[in-house]
């Protein structure tokens, strides 16, 4: 890793274990020493987000089968839960998709019970398996990062049927009170969640992040919290950090395992070898149904990876090819642990898909990657680059962001941080470089040229 992130990951350390120990004592360890992990993706996304998380459970001496990552084959919710919609999951698939994964993870590992981890939407198939699953005989803990508990907004005239409404069936059930006590999580499971003090934009008192300027969302900054839980806060992350974060992985570790974990650094690996699942967009990936984000396989697409220099240049011909198959993988590759790299997806229905990234320092079998088309808006542009943070979202002022030497780049709006994204639409001349910093991580890529159906896209690792 770039220097700098080491620098910042000991800042972390120090910072992360004074919040923890203004919270309830950790309960005790998991009986297993290193029982096996299911994170739980959230909404739209993929078991790639975990890479950095996975990696840190690696350098902390957690084995890597251990440590299992699952994708959702249509991981957006439905609008409205009780009504079927084309490429969408409702509650209870996604649950019983959980369920499935948890009984495989079971018998592979022989484990008697296992330790779940979800960020946001995927707290919610978490919660549905353990209160009407029948989970709690195979769970010892359960961890909910930036999952919105009591909904982003809680109107049950607002789309009354969706699982991110408080005030709807699906949250009204599980939250309703059990014991004594009134708890909001099911017995038998030890529960924590991790919130922000108030950066999370499906954690607002306003819906500005919902498209609704000015109105209360009846939800607050303390809505990803449950009776019964211990409740972690983790001021200034976002919602995607409450997860992704060095500070959300100390507050996990510590959590499953009663200690501090030895280091939030990625300890590099000697022999990194690198594989994943290559997916696209729409209903079954066909062109023309759509441009939401699905997990399945794009089979018959091609994936090259390039190795490249400094400045985003390919530094010879390329390192692997694959056609991708029924599976979906695209690997196994055998990576060097200190070089960037180009990969490229060709498919039809699909623009050439140009995705660089930064030295993978372990190996991974969850480096996703997703063919994309390039919007109808962005056809003007001589090349299209868009700098992405699948693990977190740009904080300004929080943040030091800069895209083609523009700082902060445009589109990221002060204040609360909400997107993951900063689109640069090249005018000049394509073929140029283009460089993408955020926070000490730096990528160079080429800007090929959009009228060729190009789509270039910088992809941070923290």
């Amino acid at each position: 890793m770039p220097l700098s992130i080491s620098r910042r990951a000991a800042l972390i350390t120090a910072g992360a274990a004074s919040l923890l120990a203004a919270c309830r004592s950790a309960p005790p360890a998991a009986p297993d020493p290193f029982p096996p992990i299911v994170f739980v993706h959230g909404n739209g996304d993929t078991a790639g987000l975990w890479i950095t998380t996975i990696w840190r459970f690696e350098s902390n001496g957690w084995p890597r089968e251990r440590l299992h990552a699952i994708d959702l084959p249509y991981p957006l919710a439905r609008d409205d839960d009780g009504k079927l919609q084309d490429g969408r999951t409702s509650t209870a698939e996604h649950m019983k998709f959980l369920s499935d994964e948890v009984d495989r993870v079971m018998k592979s590992t022989g484990a008697k019970k296992v330790v779940l981890v979800g960020n946001s939407r995927g707290g919610n198939a978490i919660r549905n398996y353990l209160a009407n699953g029948g989970g709690t005989k195979n769970v010892s803990h359960a961890i909910l990062g930036g999952t919105s508990n009591h909904g982003v907004w809680a109107d049950a005239k607002r789309i009354p049927g969706s699982e991110f409404n408080g005030a709807g069936p699906f949250l009204t059930g599980l939250n309703a009170p059990k014991g004594s006590e009134g708890w909001e999580v099911t017995p038998g499971v030890q529960w924590m969640t991790i919130r922000s003090d108030n950066n999370d934009k499906y954690a607002q008192p306003d819906g500005v992040w919902i498209g609704s300027k000015g109105t209360p969302t009846n939800v607050s900054f303390e809505g990803p919290a449950l009776k019964g839980a211990d409740n972690v806060v983790l001021p200034g992350v976002d919602h995607r950090e409450t997860s992704f974060s060095a500070k959300a992985f100390e507050a996990a570790f510590r959590f499953i395992t009663g200690r501090s974990p030895s280091t939030l650094s990625i300890t590099p690996e000697v022999s990194v070898v690198l594989n994943g699942k290559v997916s696209g967009l729409g209903l079954n990936n066909e062109p023309g149904r759509g441009n939401y984000a699905n997990n399945l396989p794009l089979a018959g697409a091609t994936l090259e990876v390039f190795a490249t220099t400094e400045q985003g240049e390919r530094s010879g011909p390329a390192v692997h090819r694959k056609t991708i198959g029924a599976d979906g993988l695209w690997g196994p590759f055998n990576a060097n642990g200190k070089t960037s790299y180009e990969f490229v997806i060709t498919a039809p229905g699909y623009a050439t898909t140009h995705i660089y990234r930064s030295p993978f320092p372990r190996s991974s079998s969850v480096v996703n990657l997703r063919a994309e088309r390039i919007a109808d808006a962005d056809r003007d542009a001589k090349s299209v680059v868009t700098l992405t943070r699948p693990r977190g979202y740009f904080g300004i002022p929080r943040d030091q962001i800069t895209l083609d030497g523009k700082s902060p780049p445009g589109g990221i709006p002060p204040g609360v941080a909400g997107v993951y994204t900063a689109k640069l639409k090249v005018l000049d001349a394509p073929g140029r470089a283009v460089v993408g910093e955020f926070n000490g991580e730096r990528i160079a890529g080429k800007a090929w040229p959009a009228a060729d159906n190009h789509v270039v896209f910088l992809e941070l690792h923290y």
